[in-house]
Protein backbone atom coordinates (compact mmCIF):
# COMPACT_ATOMS: atom_id res chain seq x y z
CA UNK A 1 0.00 0.00 0.00
CA UNK A 2 1.17 3.38 -0.54
CA UNK A 3 0.81 6.61 1.37
CA UNK A 4 1.28 9.28 -0.91
CA UNK A 5 4.33 7.84 -3.50
CA UNK A 6 5.88 5.87 -0.47
CA UNK A 7 5.12 2.31 0.43
CA UNK A 8 2.84 2.17 3.78
CA UNK A 9 4.10 0.45 6.83
CA UNK A 10 3.29 -3.27 7.94
CA UNK A 11 4.71 -5.06 10.66
CA UNK A 12 6.93 -7.97 9.57
CA UNK A 13 9.62 -5.59 7.22
CA UNK A 14 13.09 -6.89 8.68
CA UNK A 15 16.68 -6.01 6.78
CA UNK A 16 17.97 -9.06 7.19
CA UNK A 17 21.27 -10.68 8.66
CA UNK A 18 23.11 -8.24 7.32
CA UNK A 19 25.96 -11.19 6.18
CA UNK A 20 28.76 -10.36 3.91
CA UNK A 21 28.13 -10.46 0.05
CA UNK A 22 28.57 -14.22 -0.95
CA UNK A 23 30.13 -15.56 -4.01
CA UNK A 24 27.55 -15.52 -7.06
CA UNK A 25 25.00 -13.61 -4.49
CA UNK A 26 24.59 -10.51 -2.57
CA UNK A 27 21.73 -11.11 -0.76
CA UNK A 28 21.68 -7.29 0.93
CA UNK A 29 21.98 -6.14 -2.37
CA UNK A 30 19.07 -8.31 -3.41
CA UNK A 31 16.54 -6.92 -1.09
CA UNK A 32 17.92 -3.65 -2.05
CA UNK A 33 17.37 -3.88 -5.45
CA UNK A 34 13.72 -5.67 -4.74
CA UNK A 35 12.78 -2.46 -2.91
CA UNK A 36 14.05 -0.20 -5.43
CA UNK A 37 12.41 -2.13 -8.47
CA UNK A 38 9.01 -3.01 -6.61
CA UNK A 39 6.06 -1.55 -8.11
CA UNK A 40 3.83 0.97 -6.15
CA UNK A 41 0.89 -0.22 -4.40
CA UNK A 42 -2.47 1.22 -3.88
CA UNK A 43 -2.95 4.66 -3.26
CA UNK A 44 -4.27 4.79 0.80
CA UNK A 45 -4.19 7.02 3.31
CA UNK A 46 -1.99 6.63 6.83
CA UNK A 47 -5.35 6.29 8.73
CA UNK A 48 -6.61 3.52 5.88
CA UNK A 49 -3.41 1.23 6.15
CA UNK A 50 -3.56 1.20 9.57
CA UNK A 51 -7.12 -0.08 8.96
CA UNK A 52 -6.75 -2.47 6.77
CA UNK A 53 -3.42 -3.78 8.33
CA UNK A 54 -6.03 -4.24 11.53
CA UNK A 55 -8.76 -6.08 9.82
CA UNK A 56 -6.49 -8.21 7.85
CA UNK A 57 -5.08 -8.94 11.46
CA UNK A 58 -8.64 -9.50 12.81
CA UNK A 59 -9.49 -11.74 9.20
CA UNK A 60 -6.18 -14.41 10.33
CA UNK A 61 -7.57 -14.70 13.37
CA UNK A 62 -11.32 -15.13 12.54
CA UNK A 63 -10.25 -18.17 10.30
CA UNK A 64 -8.63 -20.27 12.91
CA UNK A 65 -11.37 -22.06 14.59
CA UNK A 66 -13.74 -22.55 11.06
CA UNK A 67 -10.30 -23.98 9.31
CA UNK A 68 -10.04 -26.47 12.47
CA UNK A 69 -13.25 -27.56 12.60
CA UNK A 70 -13.74 -28.19 8.53
CA UNK A 71 -10.44 -29.50 7.55
CA UNK A 72 -10.01 -31.70 11.46
CA UNK A 73 -6.45 -30.55 11.38
CA UNK A 74 -5.14 -27.56 14.57
CA UNK A 75 -2.62 -25.26 14.64
CA UNK A 76 -1.07 -26.16 17.98
CA UNK A 77 -1.31 -23.10 20.34
CA UNK A 78 2.72 -22.15 20.08
CA UNK A 79 2.02 -22.01 16.55
CA UNK A 80 3.32 -18.19 15.56
CA UNK A 81 0.56 -16.12 14.36
CA UNK A 82 0.33 -14.93 10.96
CA UNK A 83 2.47 -11.59 9.77
CA UNK A 84 1.03 -9.00 7.61
CA UNK A 85 3.65 -7.16 5.45
CA UNK A 86 3.80 -5.07 2.82
CA UNK A 87 6.02 -5.48 -0.93
CA UNK A 88 9.19 -4.98 0.37
CA UNK A 89 8.52 -6.82 3.45
CA UNK A 90 7.50 -10.53 1.45
CA UNK A 91 10.96 -9.84 -0.62
CA UNK A 92 13.02 -9.24 2.65
CA UNK A 93 11.28 -12.56 3.92
CA UNK A 94 12.23 -14.25 0.74
CA UNK A 95 15.78 -13.21 -0.01
CA UNK A 96 16.31 -15.00 3.56
CA UNK A 97 14.85 -17.98 2.96
CA UNK A 98 16.53 -18.04 -1.32
CA UNK A 99 19.58 -17.60 1.26
CA UNK A 100 19.48 -20.53 2.99
CA UNK A 101 17.84 -22.88 0.57
CA UNK A 102 21.07 -21.86 -1.92
CA UNK A 103 24.04 -22.03 0.51
CA UNK A 104 24.86 -26.14 -0.95
CA UNK A 105 24.13 -25.12 -4.43
CA UNK A 106 26.18 -22.50 -4.23
CA UNK A 107 29.47 -24.55 -2.31
CA UNK A 108 28.81 -27.23 -5.20
CA UNK A 109 29.07 -24.23 -7.77
CA UNK A 110 32.68 -22.88 -5.95
CA UNK A 111 33.48 -26.27 -4.92
CA UNK A 112 35.72 -27.38 -7.98
CA UNK A 113 39.48 -26.67 -7.34
CA UNK A 114 40.32 -23.56 -9.13
CA UNK A 115 37.09 -22.53 -9.66
CA UNK A 116 36.63 -20.41 -6.69
CA UNK A 117 36.10 -16.73 -7.67
CA UNK A 118 38.74 -13.59 -7.10
CA UNK A 119 37.13 -10.69 -4.83
CA UNK A 120 36.72 -8.62 -7.86
CA UNK A 121 34.20 -11.38 -9.55
CA UNK A 122 33.06 -12.14 -6.25
CA UNK A 123 32.20 -8.26 -5.81
CA UNK A 124 30.70 -8.16 -9.41
CA UNK A 125 29.25 -11.20 -9.85
CA UNK A 126 27.28 -11.07 -6.40
CA UNK A 127 25.96 -7.60 -7.40
CA UNK A 128 24.74 -8.82 -11.03
CA UNK A 129 22.89 -12.22 -9.55
CA UNK A 130 21.36 -9.93 -6.70
CA UNK A 131 19.98 -7.50 -8.67
CA UNK A 132 18.62 -10.31 -10.65
CA UNK A 133 16.95 -12.02 -7.33
CA UNK A 134 15.68 -8.34 -6.70
CA UNK A 135 14.02 -7.95 -9.37
CA UNK A 136 12.47 -11.66 -9.90
CA UNK A 137 10.97 -11.13 -6.32
CA UNK A 138 9.92 -7.26 -6.90
CA UNK A 139 7.97 -8.90 -9.73
CA UNK A 140 6.55 -11.39 -7.97
CA UNK A 141 5.39 -9.66 -4.85
CA UNK A 142 2.63 -7.86 -6.19
CA UNK A 143 1.81 -11.78 -7.15
CA UNK A 144 1.24 -13.09 -3.96
CA UNK A 145 -1.63 -12.75 -1.74
CA UNK A 146 -0.28 -14.84 1.39
CA UNK A 147 2.83 -17.23 1.39
CA UNK A 148 3.55 -19.99 4.57
CA UNK A 149 7.47 -18.85 4.38
CA UNK A 150 9.15 -21.77 5.42
CA UNK A 151 12.15 -19.86 6.62
CA UNK A 152 14.64 -22.64 6.39
CA UNK A 153 17.54 -21.42 9.02
CA UNK A 154 14.58 -18.58 10.65
CA UNK A 155 11.20 -18.94 11.99
CA UNK A 156 8.39 -19.72 9.59
CA UNK A 157 5.17 -18.16 9.66
CA UNK A 158 2.49 -16.83 7.62
CA UNK A 159 2.68 -13.55 5.34
CA UNK A 160 -0.10 -11.66 4.32
CA UNK A 161 0.53 -9.23 1.85
CA UNK A 162 -1.84 -5.95 2.60
CA UNK A 163 -1.03 -3.97 -1.03
CA UNK A 164 -2.10 -6.98 -3.21
CA UNK A 165 -4.80 -7.89 -0.96
CA UNK A 166 -6.13 -4.61 -1.26
CA UNK A 167 -5.49 -3.74 -5.07
CA UNK A 168 -7.41 -7.55 -6.32
CA UNK A 169 -10.07 -6.82 -3.88
CA UNK A 170 -10.88 -3.73 -6.05
CA UNK A 171 -9.94 -4.85 -8.93
CA UNK A 172 -12.45 -7.61 -8.81
CA UNK A 173 -14.94 -5.05 -6.97
CA UNK A 174 -15.35 -7.32 -4.20
CA UNK A 175 -16.55 -6.80 -0.27
CA UNK A 176 -13.07 -6.33 1.45
CA UNK A 177 -14.42 -7.97 4.47
CA UNK A 178 -15.34 -11.09 2.75
CA UNK A 179 -12.05 -11.10 0.63
CA UNK A 180 -9.95 -10.87 3.38
CA UNK A 181 -11.57 -13.52 5.08
CA UNK A 182 -11.46 -15.75 2.00
CA UNK A 183 -8.07 -15.16 1.66
CA UNK A 184 -7.48 -15.24 5.18
CA UNK A 185 -8.62 -18.84 5.14
CA UNK A 186 -6.58 -20.65 2.41
CA UNK A 187 -3.16 -18.93 4.04
CA UNK A 188 -4.63 -20.32 7.40
CA UNK A 189 -5.23 -23.69 5.87
CA UNK A 190 -1.05 -23.48 4.86
CA UNK A 191 -0.62 -22.78 8.63
CA UNK A 192 -2.48 -25.43 9.68
CA UNK A 193 -0.76 -28.00 7.64
CA UNK A 194 2.37 -27.07 8.26
CA UNK A 195 2.09 -26.43 12.36
CA UNK A 196 -0.09 -29.22 12.74
CA UNK A 197 1.93 -31.73 10.43
CA UNK A 198 5.39 -31.72 12.33
CA UNK A 199 7.67 -33.67 9.74
CA UNK A 200 6.12 -31.39 6.91
CA UNK A 201 8.30 -28.82 6.46
CA UNK A 202 11.66 -30.47 6.33
CA UNK A 203 10.57 -33.03 4.40
CA UNK A 204 9.58 -30.26 1.94
CA UNK A 205 12.87 -28.35 2.49
CA UNK A 206 14.84 -30.90 2.60
CA UNK A 207 13.61 -32.64 -0.91
CA UNK A 208 13.80 -28.98 -2.37
CA UNK A 209 17.15 -28.38 -1.09
CA UNK A 210 18.40 -31.54 -2.51
CA UNK A 211 17.05 -31.08 -6.13
CA UNK A 212 17.69 -28.04 -6.29
CA UNK A 213 21.33 -28.95 -5.25
CA UNK A 214 21.45 -31.68 -8.26
CA UNK A 215 20.17 -29.54 -11.15
CA UNK A 216 22.65 -26.74 -10.54
CA UNK A 217 25.03 -26.76 -13.44
CA UNK A 218 28.75 -27.73 -12.99
CA UNK A 219 30.87 -25.12 -15.39
CA UNK A 220 31.31 -27.89 -18.03
CA UNK A 221 27.26 -28.00 -18.09
CA UNK A 222 26.50 -24.51 -18.91
CA UNK A 223 27.56 -24.59 -22.47
CA UNK A 224 25.22 -27.82 -23.01
CA UNK A 225 22.48 -26.08 -20.75
CA UNK A 226 22.24 -23.05 -22.74
CA UNK A 227 21.95 -25.10 -26.32
CA UNK A 228 19.18 -26.94 -24.40
CA UNK A 229 17.88 -23.86 -23.13
CA UNK A 230 17.71 -22.19 -26.37
CA UNK A 231 16.26 -25.28 -28.28
CA UNK A 232 13.34 -25.85 -26.08
CA UNK A 233 12.15 -22.21 -25.22
CA UNK A 234 8.92 -22.55 -27.49
CA UNK A 235 7.75 -25.02 -25.91
CA UNK A 236 8.23 -24.07 -22.69
CA UNK A 237 6.37 -20.68 -23.96
CA UNK A 238 3.60 -22.83 -24.66
CA UNK A 239 3.61 -25.49 -21.89
CA UNK A 240 4.00 -22.77 -18.73
CA UNK A 241 5.59 -25.59 -16.92
CA UNK A 242 8.68 -23.65 -16.54
CA UNK A 243 12.58 -23.25 -16.71
CA UNK A 244 13.08 -25.93 -14.08
CA UNK A 245 11.23 -28.58 -15.92
CA UNK A 246 13.45 -27.66 -18.95
CA UNK A 247 16.46 -27.92 -17.72
CA UNK A 248 16.00 -30.92 -15.94
CA UNK A 249 16.84 -34.43 -16.57
CA UNK A 250 14.53 -36.86 -16.66
CA UNK A 251 15.56 -38.45 -13.57
CA UNK A 252 15.67 -34.84 -11.81
CA UNK A 253 12.07 -34.26 -13.64
CA UNK A 254 10.61 -37.18 -12.23
CA UNK A 255 11.64 -35.86 -8.62
CA UNK A 256 10.45 -32.74 -9.44
CA UNK A 257 7.22 -34.33 -10.46
CA UNK A 258 6.86 -36.12 -7.07
CA UNK A 259 7.03 -32.62 -5.32
CA UNK A 260 4.60 -31.00 -7.43
CA UNK A 261 1.86 -33.60 -6.53
CA UNK A 262 3.07 -32.69 -2.51
CA UNK A 263 2.49 -29.21 -3.46
CA UNK A 264 -0.57 -29.75 -5.49
CA UNK A 265 -2.49 -31.85 -2.40
CA UNK A 266 -1.04 -28.56 -0.06
CA UNK A 267 -2.89 -26.09 -2.91
CA UNK A 268 -5.83 -28.14 -3.38
CA UNK A 269 -6.55 -28.53 0.20
CA UNK A 270 -6.69 -25.11 1.09
CA UNK A 271 -8.63 -24.23 -1.83
CA UNK A 272 -11.72 -27.31 -0.61
CA UNK A 273 -11.23 -26.20 3.15
CA UNK A 274 -11.62 -22.49 2.31
CA UNK A 275 -14.96 -22.74 0.01
CA UNK A 276 -16.42 -25.61 2.57
CA UNK A 277 -16.07 -23.04 5.17
CA UNK A 278 -18.05 -21.43 2.48
CA UNK A 279 -21.15 -18.82 2.99
CA UNK A 280 -21.66 -19.54 6.89
CA UNK A 281 -18.29 -16.96 7.21
CA UNK A 282 -17.99 -15.11 4.07
CA UNK A 283 -21.65 -14.31 2.52
CA UNK A 284 -19.93 -13.39 -0.75
CA UNK A 285 -17.92 -15.97 -1.23
CA UNK A 286 -18.91 -17.51 -4.48
CA UNK A 287 -18.76 -13.94 -6.49
CA UNK A 288 -15.20 -13.71 -5.15
CA UNK A 289 -14.75 -17.70 -6.19
CA UNK A 290 -15.97 -16.85 -9.84
CA UNK A 291 -14.49 -13.80 -10.49
CA UNK A 292 -10.94 -14.66 -8.92
CA UNK A 293 -10.99 -17.55 -11.14
CA UNK A 294 -11.85 -15.10 -14.09
CA UNK A 295 -8.62 -12.92 -13.26
CA UNK A 296 -6.44 -16.29 -12.76
CA UNK A 297 -6.17 -16.78 -16.35
CA UNK A 298 -6.19 -13.43 -17.36
CA UNK A 299 -2.71 -12.25 -17.88
CA UNK A 300 -1.44 -11.28 -21.27
CA UNK A 301 1.98 -10.16 -22.94
CA UNK A 302 4.93 -9.88 -20.66
CA UNK A 303 3.39 -10.82 -17.54
CA UNK A 304 1.96 -14.29 -19.79
CA UNK A 305 5.05 -14.53 -21.03
CA UNK A 306 7.10 -14.39 -17.57
CA UNK A 307 4.46 -16.22 -15.63
CA UNK A 308 4.88 -19.34 -18.25
CA UNK A 309 9.03 -19.06 -17.83
CA UNK A 310 8.60 -18.91 -13.88
CA UNK A 311 6.49 -22.24 -13.79
CA UNK A 312 3.18 -19.99 -12.44
CA UNK A 313 1.02 -21.09 -15.14
CA UNK A 314 1.57 -24.31 -13.90
CA UNK A 315 1.12 -23.23 -10.14
CA UNK A 316 -2.66 -23.10 -11.50
CA UNK A 317 -2.86 -26.46 -12.11
CA UNK A 318 -1.67 -27.35 -8.78
CA UNK A 319 -4.66 -25.53 -7.33
CA UNK A 320 -7.21 -27.39 -9.68
CA UNK A 321 -5.21 -31.01 -9.67
CA UNK A 322 -5.46 -30.96 -5.65
CA UNK A 323 -8.48 -29.39 -5.67
CA UNK A 324 -9.86 -32.36 -7.63
CA UNK A 325 -7.78 -35.22 -5.68
CA UNK A 326 -8.73 -34.33 -1.78
CA UNK A 327 -12.35 -33.88 -3.17
CA UNK A 328 -12.31 -37.30 -4.90
CA UNK A 329 -10.43 -38.71 -1.93
CA UNK A 330 -13.36 -37.43 1.02
CA UNK A 331 -15.96 -38.92 -1.68
CA UNK A 332 -14.47 -42.73 -0.99
CA UNK A 333 -13.17 -42.23 2.52
CA UNK A 334 -13.95 -38.99 4.47
CA UNK A 335 -12.52 -36.11 6.12
CA UNK A 336 -10.68 -38.51 8.59
CA UNK A 337 -9.47 -41.05 5.45
CA UNK A 338 -8.27 -38.33 3.56
CA UNK A 339 -6.26 -36.75 6.59
CA UNK A 340 -4.21 -40.32 6.47
CA UNK A 341 -2.47 -38.31 4.25
CA UNK A 342 -0.62 -36.62 6.78
CA UNK A 343 0.47 -39.41 8.46
CA UNK A 344 4.14 -39.19 7.07
CA UNK A 345 6.42 -38.77 4.60
CA UNK A 346 5.08 -42.37 2.46
CA UNK A 347 1.57 -41.88 2.68
CA UNK A 348 1.82 -38.62 0.57
CA UNK A 349 0.63 -38.39 -2.94
CA UNK A 350 2.68 -39.74 -5.29
CA UNK A 351 2.95 -37.85 -9.00
CA UNK A 352 0.39 -40.81 -10.60
CA UNK A 353 -1.91 -40.71 -7.71
CA UNK A 354 -2.66 -36.68 -7.43
CA UNK A 355 -4.37 -37.43 -10.79
CA UNK A 356 -6.04 -40.83 -9.94
CA UNK A 357 -7.29 -40.00 -6.18
CA UNK A 358 -8.27 -44.55 -6.43
CA UNK A 359 -4.93 -45.27 -6.56
CA UNK A 360 -3.68 -43.09 -3.56
CA UNK A 361 -6.79 -44.57 -1.79
CA UNK A 362 -5.96 -48.54 -2.42
CA UNK A 363 -2.61 -47.94 -1.28
CA UNK A 364 -3.09 -45.80 1.79
CA UNK A 365 -6.72 -47.55 2.72
CA UNK A 366 -6.22 -51.10 1.33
Amino acid sequence: MTQGTTEGTTEGTTEGTGSAPAAYVDYRFAKRAGRNLVKAGPQVSAGEAADIVADLRAAAAEAVAPVAETSGVRAPQDAPPPLVVDRAGWISANVDSFEAMLAPVIAKLTARKGLRPGPAAVAIGGKVTGAEMGGLLAFLSSKVLGQYDLAPQGTPRLLLVAPNVVAVERALEVDPHDFRRWVAMHEETHRVQFTAVPWLREHLLAASQALAVDMAPTPEDLARRFEQLTRALPETLRSGEGLGQLLATPEQKARLAELTAVMSLLEGHAEVITDDVGPRVIPTVATIRERFERRRGSSVGIDRILRKLLGLEAKLRQYRDGAVFVRAVMAQVGREGLNAVWTSPETLPKATEILEPATWVRRVHG
